[in-house]
């Protein structure tokens, strides 16, 4: 457990798990309140089954961007958050947007999105998963308190 939540006073991990929290967040909003446009959780849960996707993996992409990214913002269990994310973005880039290539649809010309954001999100979870949550987070307090 301590070399999981075990996190060093550095900015690193603060600077990636604000930045992939607060970006993944509005995803995850949009899956399970509606919010940003989103269709809710209910029906996103159906166009994950639809998709081929089970009901019990959509609920774990919607916990990982809704629940995980707020842990995240808060630097609780980052590693386990940022882990979560990471597996999610593969994920999506595996079932969704490989095919798309590798740049996102900024010109409107393609049919999808590429790849590019899903790398950019995946990189930040790395950093946070190697680094830990960094400093003002929650793993901090528990590295104080419990290893020194």
């Amino acid at each position: 457990m301590s070399q999981f939540v075990y996190t060093e006073d550095h900015s690193s991990g603060l600077i990636a798990r604000l930045f992939l929290g607060f970006v993944i967040l509005p995803h995850g909003l949009q899956k399970a309140f509606g919010l940003f446009g989103g269709k809710g959780l209910m029906p996103t849960l159906e166009s994950f089954d639809a998709s081929g996707i089970s009901l019990v993996f959509g609920a774990l992409v919607i916990g990982a961007e809704f629940l995980g990214a707020i842990a995240l913002i808060f630097g609780i269990f980052g590693r386990f958050m940022s882990a979560g994310i990471i597996a999610v973005m593969i994920g999506a880039m595996v079932m969704r947007s490989m095919q798309h290539g590798f740049f996102m649809n900024w010109s409107g010309m393609q049919e999808g999105e590429g790849i590019e954001y899903h790398l950019l999100a995946i990189g930040l979870g790395l950093i946070i998963l190697v680094a830990g949550s960094g400093r003002l987070s929650f793993d901090r307090w528990l590295t104080r308190r419990h290893w020194g």
